[in-house]
């Protein structure tokens, strides 16, 4: 049966966590949506990934519809979220250019990153029929304005901007949020804030679901690996197990531990 909007929303009401992993191509696609995971997040990580730059911030709408559509293809029954690419949503106009084509590429929701400047764009997303993934915390594509990857939301008022930021999108039609390396305590409350499912990364356990890029996932990362990061694949026979595991240590509440999580 295919997973929707309304089994991950259900999910948040009967604190049933769910998986979300990234997958760019047809086969990885098949592979991971066989393996159980509710979500296939179509990233701009790609252009780290697949393209090799430094940032997703090369990455276009063209790159990311052209990888939807191959995702679509092969996926088997998999939510299929794609992000929306650095400056393809400045204003509402702009976004819901961007979003069509996603949309039309076979995405079932598109991702944006920021806080409450996204409400407008949020809205008119919402009212053509478009789901929403807003993205908070480390928004990688704001890497330069941030000053690197680092945790956010560690002093107490930025923590607060972070939650009202959610309950803004989320009245403006957010269907779900993705908080990526914040602190656990941060995450928890803001999770139990909204009625939109949280999706986490580097966010510590109390999220509705976590994500991790697939590469992250089977250890193909170059240089130092995330705090948050787990090798799946290391204790593995094939990739296809190493895809059950984490989605299993996801369903479980065995993965994240405190190891892949931050504290205040």
């Amino acid at each position: 049966m295919a997973i929707t909007l309304s089994t991950l929303k259900a999910f948040k009401t009967t604190s049933e966590k769910f998986a979300v992993l990234t997958a760019y191509d047809a086969t990885f696609a098949h592979a991971v949506s066989s393996a159980g995971i509710e979500a296939i997040l179509v990233g701009d990580s790609l252009g780290m990934v697949l393209q090799g730059h430094d940032s997703t911030l090369p990455v276009t709408v063209a790159d990311m519809a052209y990888h939807t559509a191959a995702v679509k293809r092969g996926n088997q029954g998999a939510f299929i979220i794609s992000d929306m690419p650095f400056m393809s949503y400045g204003n509402p106009e702009m976004a819901m250019e961007s979003a069509k084509q996603l949309m039309q590429a076979g995405a079932h929701m598109v991702k944006l990153e920021g806080g409450a400047w996204l409400e407008e764009a949020t809205r008119c997303l919402a009212k053509q029929g478009i789901p929403v993934c807003a993205h908070l915390g480390l928004t990688p594509q704001s890497v330069n304005k941030l000053g690197g990857y680092k945790v956010q939301g560690k002093l107490a008022e930025e923590a607060e901007q972070m939650i009202a930021d959610a309950k803004l999108l989320v009245e403006a039609g957010a269907d779900i949020i993705l908080l990526e390396c914040v602190p656990t305590s941060v995450a928890k409350t803001l999770t139990e804030s909204i009625a939109a499912p949280v999706i986490g990364i580097g966010a510590g356990p109390y999220t509705d679901a976590q994500v991790l890029v697939m590469h992250d996932l089977l250890g193909l990362g170059a240089g130092k690996r995330p705090k948050f990061v787990k090798n799946f694949l290391a204790e593995a026979d094939s990739i296809q197990e190493a895809f059950k595991r984490f989605h299993e240590a996801v369903k479980s509440g065995a993965f994240p531990t405190e190891e892949h999580s931050f504290n205040l």
